[in-house]
């Protein structure tokens, strides 16, 4: 990995509020990558923008010429701090010197949205991150929004699955997965997200994982998912807790040592 994107991760996109393990701002880099390796365009697409902070990890690996849309109803009111939720966001990036294209934001709850809402701004998606609402009919409505506006060899990241927090999460991965009955497999899975295609491009992107230097820190692990063999990252506790507590210090430049 270039080691500018490697700091950017572990050091520069904690200034802004939110949170992306660093396994998954990992994979993100290497699925981004592979696509782009081998020449499979389209944009990016986010729903539950919150601040920005994997909005800027989307648009620092891929520059600034790329088309992400943003979907957020920005409606946080934070009276202490004086400034939108939105303001906060557009401020993020200017201090990573990073570009937020107000024409691909989307200031809506995603349920209320059609596939043309994104394609008509920026075509079809080669990378879609779902992170909106948590109950069963967001997560219904949003992976219908994203399969209907995804590049035939793009991708659908689902935040939160498996987390005992939100179980709907987890049945409305589950219900998507059934309906589309073997279209779309899963490739990976980590601690807090899944990561789809569609059956095609299985075994490419189960590749790009299996191969990618930024990975051979974690354990691969096959286990299978709803027909299809998913690889999931392994990442012990003990490293789990040296890099909270090396971040909790203040030495998050040191942080990403961890993680080699």
């Amino acid at each position: 990995m270039d080691s500018s994107i490697r700091k950017f991760i572990f050091h520069d996109l904690q200034a802004i509020e939110g949170y992306i393990d660093p396994p998954d701002a990992l994979v993100f880099l290497a699925v981004l990558l592979s696509q782009e390796s081998a020449s499979l365009q389209g944009s990016l697409a986010e729903i539950g923008v919150y601040y920005g902070r994997s909005y800027f990890l989307l648009r620092k690996i891929c520059g600034d010429a790329a088309k992400i849309v943003a979907i957020d109803p920005f409606d946080i009111v934070n009276p202490d701090r004086g400034t939108t939720q939105y303001e906060r966001f557009v401020a993020g990036g200017r201090r990573l010197g990073l570009s937020v294209d107000a024409e691909c934001v989307i200031k809506s709850d995603s349920t209320l949205l059609q596939p043309e809402n994104i394609t008509e701004r920026a075509g079809a998606v080669r990378f879609f991150s779902i992170d909106g609402g948590h109950m069963l009919h967001h997560v219904a409505s949003d992976s219908r929004l994203a399969a209907a506006s995804l590049a035939e060899h793009g991708i659908i990241v689902f935040d939160d699955t498996f987390n005992p927090a939100w179980p709907e999460v987890t049945a409305g991965v589950t219900d998507f997965l059934r309906e589309e009955a073997g279209r779309f497999s899963v490739f990976c899975l980590t601690k807090y997200k899944t990561y789809v295609c569609r059956q095609p491009f299985h075994e490419f992107y189960a590749r790009a994982i299996r191969t990618s230097t930024d990975l051979k820190a974690f354990e691969h692990i096959e286990t299978a998912f709803l027909g299809s063999t998913a690889i999931r990252l392994h990442n012990p506790i003990r490293r789990r807790i040296a890099h909270e507590v090396m971040v909790g210090l203040g030495l998050r430049a040191l942080s990403e040592r961890v993680y080699r």
